[in-house]
């Protein structure tokens, strides 16, 4: 059982996380081992987010504290938070990957919600697989690129094309 003491050192610790978070991630995790849990931190410290497991009424008040208007409580699981630095999109499709293959080891992570914290708007883990399962940045700009130089590309083919063909000599008579 926690100290007083403790207490608000956890609620302070996640006050200072949630002031530089974008977005926060709840999750199921009641049934994976530490050695997944551990394998998961791992991937998101990659991409700069945490997971901390917190208890909801501890996160409930560090929420209320830093004007986050959230209730965790409605979540009936044991819930752990996924705090994203950055935007949804660096980490969405990473958890959804490593929530399969956690579900392909018989072990249940699921993304119950989540709350974007700029917009503050509620994140549904119908809305949350969508953004996962989005190409990365990268690949979408890479994608535009490609469109935009298909005619570009196929016009200077027809150019070249035509430079190719030699032209029929005509013979000039001079008297």
């Amino acid at each position: 059982m926690l100290t007083k003491q403790q207490k608000k050192g956890i609620i302070s610790d996640t006050v200072e996380m949630l002031k530089i978070s974008h977005t926060l991630i709840f999750a199921d995790h009641a049934s994976v081992d530490t050695k997944s849990i551990n394998k998961l931190k791992q991937e998101l410290k990659k991409a700069g987010a945490k997971f901390k497991v917190i208890k909801k009424t501890l996160l409930k008040l560090a929420l209320k504290e830093a004007g986050i208007d959230f209730d965790p409580l409605q979540f009936n699981a044991q819930v752990g938070t996924i705090f994203v630095p950055k935007d949804l999109s660096s980490v969405a499709s990473q958890i959804h990957k490593l929530a399969k293959e956690f579900a392909k080891a018989k072990k249940n992570f699921q993304v119950l919600g989540g709350y974007d914290v700029d917009l503050r708007g509620v994140i549904t883990a119908d809305q949350f697989t969508m953004i996962a399962k989005l190409p990365s940045r990268e690949v979408l700009l890479g994608q535009v690129v490609g469109v935009m130089s298909g005619p570009i590309r196929a016009f200077m083919y027809i150019v070249d094309q035509l430079s190719k063909k030699t032209l029929p000599t005509v013979e000039v008579k001079t008297n």
